[in-house]
């Protein structure tokens, strides 16, 4: 393996992970209510606590689910790696069918690797729940947050 490939990877994938991680997170910034700046305003912080100590933290509150879907997305993207002549997960899988061994067996090893995504994708799915469900963000599938009732017309079916 050459250093060459291994560095135009990272950078590759770490400019294109920023590029969507900062729009996440500036979706998360714009969710925050006005209010909670001028709020801190009134307390007498100044910019800088305003954002570290009160915008901040709970534009990534919001923002958790959303990382957590890029994170799996980027598990995904690992297998374009292969452009650059790095071995990923999909390369390993083609050099064992290349393996006399396991000629014609594509089904097989197809469906392992396919497990394997899943059991990593599934299990950062979980661990993004759990994060969610001890910080409380309300963001629960189905749910009503606002709890009204939907009213219908009258004389509806």
């Amino acid at each position: 393996m050459r250093p060459d490939r291994v560095l135009r990877g990272i950078i590759g994938l770490t400019l294109f992970s920023a590029a969507y991680m900062a729009e996440n997170i500036r979706g998360g910034l714009q969710s925050i209510p006005r209010g909670q700046t001028e709020a801190s305003q009134a307390l007498g912080l100044n910019p800088l606590l305003t954002t570290g100590l009160i915008v901040l933290p709970q534009a990534l509150k919001v923002s958790i689910p959303v990382i957590v879907g890029q994170f799996i997305s980027l598990f995904q993207d690992t297998t374009l790696l292969s452009i650059v002549g790095l071995v990923e997960l999909l390369g390993i899988s083609r050099s064992v069918l290349a393996n006399s061994e396991f000629l014609g067996r594509f089904r097989e090893v197809l469906l392992f690797v396919g497990l394997i995504f899943w059991l990593f994708c599934y299990a950062m799915s979980l661990g993004s729940r759990q994060i969610e469900q001890r910080l409380n963000t309300g963001h629960t599938a189905g749910a009503n947050p606002s709890n009204a009732v939907i009213p219908t017309t009258a004389g509806g079916l």
